[in-house]
């Protein structure tokens, strides 16, 4: 899903993949034990870098609150395991057609219907090319996305989907692809009303939703409110009375409201208070890993760093120079481990000892040694400065950055400096215009439970998450095999092998798996957080 502003397990068996009957709620059908399911829960959050369209949604301030005021085909337990929302049966006899029901009588919070078209009209409008949606390339696997979504298009209909009937749908891919059905719970694919398509502008600024609750106020910068949507009917019924996430320029202020009891859930802890945080909170406090990864990017577009050997290099040096283990140690009280893939260890499939990993080794002569071969193709002026970009308003990322370019500079000899911006949705409107400078802080929170998610959406050509800009054949060969595979160990072996290809290239730089270290309020009960380090917002009751 989408960038954390620090976005699970398993290729799907071929079985599971196949055909997902209809089933009860997970985990996160009921809160357990008492609690006041009138009260209204405040969480932390960062301002939408967008209006809150499914397809145009691809960081967590505007992801947590569209998990809550939409629901899709599936939803995801707090293992990360599939259970069908508005699904009745996804069924493929080939792994290519999908033939999709969805259950009769659900509505949208302004009491409309959602019907097949619902998810067909929407999904088209996410694909094509002329309304620039953030999360197009989630589609890429539907027949007929290569024309809606080349530039300048005038199409905007998917050959590969057709409404059969209002509660029946069809789905034909470009190729066979056992994990697709694994992906439905994610934004993307949530459906829409068809007065999202008259003005989607506006509809993003007041969206309607179908989901556990409903946008009530956007006060920009300020909080964002829900109420319960009296009208969801699945697995993820709200056991208390709405959300009311609160924007926060500063995690340290937020801590302090934690502790002072004006918030009662928070997912980051600030750096400063990483050493007392379980002690300050005791019970009510958590730390964890999850589905998610911390990276540094690059772009390909930026002088010396281009998809070339000498970008290749450089980017090798700028990796080997970074002490990875120091930073985790000093910063983040030892409460990551560091990377040794572009994925994270909870994922089936994961490797830790790839062919090529290796450049994830701190090594500071060898970085001087490769930093000096790239010069010999073409001179880093000695007066340029190495920019790192970061937003203020996530736990450690100014810590984190400012020790990586002290790093930079004392193992490669160069200028170095952090560039900050004021807000997340400030740092991610430079990066999706691709007008940034130098590099800057990237990272990934699963947005469903596949090694693919980790790597398609960030580095296949044209993927919108893709920021670098970084294409390669071979790349996207190799995952488009990974996810033709119908046994899921040789999926995952195949994803591995092309990770070995961004090993060589570098399209971003890993620095280490993210762990959860959050906490709540003496206010409240039944605080979990889910396998991709989201609290499951609708379980929390106040005491």
């Amino acid at each position: 899903m989408r960038y954390s502003h620090a976005s699970k397990a398993v290729v799907l068996s071929a079985a599971l993949a196949l055909t997902l009957s209809a089933c009860g709620g997970g985990s996160s059908d009921s809160a357990s034990g008492e609690g006041d399911g009138s009260y209204v829960v405040t969480a932390n959050t960062t301002e939408p870098q967008n209006g809150l369209l499914p397809a145009n949604t691809n960081e967590v301030g505007g992801g947590r609150v569209m998990d809550l005021l939409f629901t899709g085909l599936v939803s995801y337990d707090a293992k990360g395991k599939p259970v069908n929302e508005l699904a009745e049966s996804i069924e493929s006899k080939d792994s290519q057609n999908y033939t999709i029901k969805i259950k009769s009588g659900q509505t949208f919070s302004d009491g409309s219907p959602v019907t097949a078209a619902s998810f067909v009209d929407a999904w088209n409008f996410g694909a094509a090319a002329k309304n620039a949606q953030l999360n197009s390339y989630f589609f890429e696997s539907i027949e007929g996305y290569d024309k809606v979504s080349a530039e300048k298009s005038k199409e905007d209909k998917m050959s590969g989907l057709k409404v059969v009937d209002d509660t029946t749908f069809t789905v034909k891919l470009a190729q066979p692809e056992s994990d697709f059905p694994l992906r439905l719970g994610y934004t993307a694919f949530m459906p829409l009303p068809e007065a999202a398509f008259e003005d989607p502008k506006a509809f993003g600024e007041k969206p309607v939703g179908n989901g556990p609750y409903k946008l009530t106020e956007w006060n920009h910068d300020v909080n964002l409110k829900m109420d319960v949507n009296d009208k969801y009917d699945g697995p993820r019924k709200a056991a208390n009375g709405g959300i009311d996430f609160k924007v926060y320029q500063s995690t340290d202020s937020a801590y302090s409201d934690l502790q002072s009891g004006n918030l009662d859930v928070l997912d980051q802890i600030p750096p400063g208070q990483l050493a007392s945080y379980q002690d300050d909170l005791g019970e009510n406090s958590v730390n964890s890993p999850y589905a998610g990864n911390a990276t540094i990017t690059i772009p390909s577009y930026l002088d010396h760093f281009k998809q070339d050997e000498e970008g290749n290099l450089r980017r090798a040096a700028i990796s080997k120079a970074i002490d990875r283990q120091l930073i985790i140690d000093k910063v983040y009280q030892g409460g990551k481990s560091i990377a040794k893939d572009f994925t994270a260890p909870v994922l089936e499939g994961y490797s830790d000892s790839l062919p090529g990993s290796d450049v994830l080794n701190f090594d500071g002569d060898e970085a001087k040694k490769l930093w000096a071969e790239a010069d010999k193709i073409s001179k880093w002026d000695a007066d340029k400065e190495f920019t790192v970009g970061y937003n203020v308003d996530g736990a450690g990322n100014k810590e984190f950055v400012e020790a990586v370019v002290n790093q930079l500079k004392n193992n490669l000899g160069i200028k170095a400096s952090a560039q900050s911006f004021s807000s997340f949705k400030e740092l991610r409107a430079k990066v999706t215009a691709y007008t940034m400078t130098g590099s800057f802080r990237t990272g990934w929170q699963a947005d469903y439970p596949s090694l693919y998610n980790f790597l398609g959406p960030l580095f296949g050509t044209g993927a919108g998450s893709n920021d670098g800009k970084y294409s390669s054949k071979e790349f996207d060969d190799a995952l488009a095999k990974g996810l033709a595979a119908t046994d899921p160990a040789e999926g995952a072996k195949t994803f591995n092998e092309a990770q070995e290809i961004l090993f060589k290239d570098l399209p971003a730089i890993p620095l280490w798996y993210q762990a959860v270290q959050g906490g709540w309020s003496t206010n409240v009960s039944n605080v979990e957080f889910g396998w991709n380090g989201v609290p499951l917002y609708n379980e929390v009751t106040g005491k």
